[in-house]
């Protein structure tokens, strides 16, 4: 048994989910793939996958080992491409998830150039606003605004976006306009599924500026998993709505929404890149980070 390669295959089988999906990736019959991961157990005498016949999963042991052959093989596929001359030239699959409306509203334009950047890369985009596990979607790297996720976790800072509140002038001419965030508590307000504070809204401080926050409890007739589903919703004048500004910013400036409680300030949350903790990070994440890095460097002043 070539070692090398039952652990690029075994790998394969963590980060696709399945032996069939592996087998499909790494062009290998499906007993081919099953055989070289019991030929594994059996050298290192410890079951590696749960299976069942609905689904797979990696035990405890077989996490810990796929977290160390992830990085010997990222190890030596850099080692290879030192030798080659090839290290300054990342290539391969980079696979990645970000927020839906982050993803599409803003950072389109960033992965176009990256690609345009760097060739010999292939984007494998998973668009998601849940926190999505490295191990079982199989992620290289993911972009994340607010809550990072586990502790095992390297997050490097890349941005900020605002949170702001906002409604249709259609429901603010029928309902009334919001003049303190008590307020609130008398209009239907919608909750996101994916807070981090729930169905309450914070606000750092108001306009009397004495530095006191304030917190809501609100509620209202809609809960969603998706940013934009709301905003459209509150355009049509259906609710208020909270959300980063690169959700709302287009619709206040087009005249659909209108902001509400501009003069209380709202919290900030950070973007992140989000990688595994490893020694050493393969060359095409680097690149991915550096270059995000830059990129939303060069976009200030323009808010997120």
């Amino acid at each position: 048994m070539d070692k090398f390669e039952a652990m690029r295959v075994f790998c394969s089988v963590i980060e696709a989910g399945s032996f069939v999906a592996a087998a499909e990736q790494t062009g290998l019959s499906t007993t081919a793939v099953s055989r070289m991961v019991a030929q594994l157990e059996a050298q290192l005498n410890v079951r590696l996958i749960n299976r069942t016949t609905r689904r797979m999963n990696p035990t405890n042991e077989g996490f810990a080992y796929f977290e160390r052959c992830t990085q010997l093989l990222a190890d030596l596929e850099e080692a290879e491409a030192s030798v080659a001359g090839e290290a300054r030239h990342p290539r391969g699959r980079l696979r990645l998830t970000a927020p839906i409306a982050l993803a599409t509203l803003r950072l389109a334009p960033a992965f176009a150039a990256f690609c345009r950047a760097y060739p010999d890369i292939s984007l494998d985009i998973v668009l998601s606003d849940n926190v999505a596990d490295f191990v079982e979607e199989g992620l290289d790297l993911a972009i994340r605004v607010g809550k990072v996720g586990s502790e095992n976790l390297v997050a490097r800072h890349i941005g900020e976006t605002t949170l702001l509140i906002a409604a249709s002038p259609d429901y603010l001419a029928r309902a009334g306009q919001p003049r303190h965030p008590e307020d609130l508590l008398r209009h239907a307000c919608f909750t996101y599924t994916y807070s981090a504070t729930g169905n309450q809204w914070q606000f750092e401080d108001g306009k009397d500026g004495n530095g006191q926050p304030v917190s809501v409890r609100i509620g209202g007739p809609v809960n969603a998993n998706n940013g934009m589903l709301l905003a459209e919703m509150a355009a049509d004048g259906s609710g208020i709505v909270l959300a980063p500004c690169f959700i709302l910013q287009p619709l206040i400036a087009s005249g659909r929404l209108v902001q509400v409680l501009p003069e209380w300030k709202q919290r900030r949350l950070p973007i992140h890149v989000v990688y595994p903790t490893r020694r050493h990070l393969s060359a095409k994440v680097q690149a991915m980070t550096a270059f995000l890095g830059n990129w939303f460097a060069e976009q200030a002043p323009r808010t997120f």
